[in-house]
C-alpha cells in the first residue's frame, strides 16, 4: 500500500539519469552492488527495538508508537558508503519467520530476502528525502550528503509478516 500523502510514489518521476537504474531495479541491490565494485561490505549501525518513522506504521499494520525491530546499516562499495539501509519489522515478525534478522550482524539482508522463495515482495515506492525527514537525518549522520537524497522502499512478506526495507542512495552511488 502506497501513501502518496506521505510523499512515497509508485513511480520515480524526475529522477536523475544516474540514479534511474539503481532505484528502479527490482532485483537484489546487494547483488547489483557486488557486481559494480571490487569489495562489498555491510556495516551495522543500529539494531534493536525502537519506534518506527511516522510514515512506516500503516505499511506494517501496527499502531503508531509501537516499538518495532529496527536494523540500520551502511552498504559500502570499495570502502565508500553508497547506501544507507533501514529495515523495520513488527515484533510479531520476530516469532513469525523473521527471527534470523536479529543475528545478521554484518551479513546482507538482501541475500536472505532474494534466496528464500517463500518471501514475497510488494511493489517499490520512491521518494526524495530532505533534511526534515528522519531517514535523511540518519543518513547524514554517517557522511556529508546533498540537500536531498533519493530513497526507495518495499515491503517483504514471510508467513504474512511484513518487513519494510528502505534504501537511501548516497551521493557516491554514482561512482561505485
Amino acid at each position: 500500500m502506497l501513501d502518496s500523502r506521505q510523499g512515497w510514489l509508485a513511480h520515480p518521476f524526475s529522477l536523475p539519469r544516474s540514479l534511474r537504474t539503481w532505484l528502479s531495479d527490482h532485483g537484489s541491490l546487494t547483488q547489483r552492488l557486488k557486481s559494480h565494485c571490487t569489495s562489498f561490505r555491510v556495516v551495522p549501525l543500529e539494531t534493536g527495538l525502537a519506534r518506527a518513522n511516522a510514515d512506516e506504521y500503516a505499511l506494517l499494520g501496527v499502531a503508531p508508537g509501537t516499538r518495532v525491530y529496527v536494523r540500520e546499516v551502511l552498504l559500502l562499495c570499495n570502502d565508500v558508503p553508497v547506501v544507507f539501509a533501514h529495515s523495520v519489522l513488527p515484533s510479531a515478525g520476530l516469532r513469525g519467520g523473521w527471527n534470523g534478522i536479529t543475528q545478521l550482524g554484518s551479513r546482507s539482508l538482501g541475500e536472505a530476502l532474494f534466496s528464500d522463495h517463500r518471501i514475497e515482495r510488494q511493489p517499490l515506492a520512491y521518494r526524495r528525502v530532505r533534511n526534515d525527514h528522519p531517514l535523511y537525518r540518519a543518513a547524514a549522520r554517517q557522511q556529508a550528503v546533498a540537500s536531498s537524497l533519493w530513497a526507495r522502499r518495499s515491503v517483504f512478506c514471510l508467513n504474512r509478516h511484513p518487513l519494510l526495507v528502505t534504501e537511501v542512495f548516497l551521493p557516491a552511488i554514482d561512482t561505485p
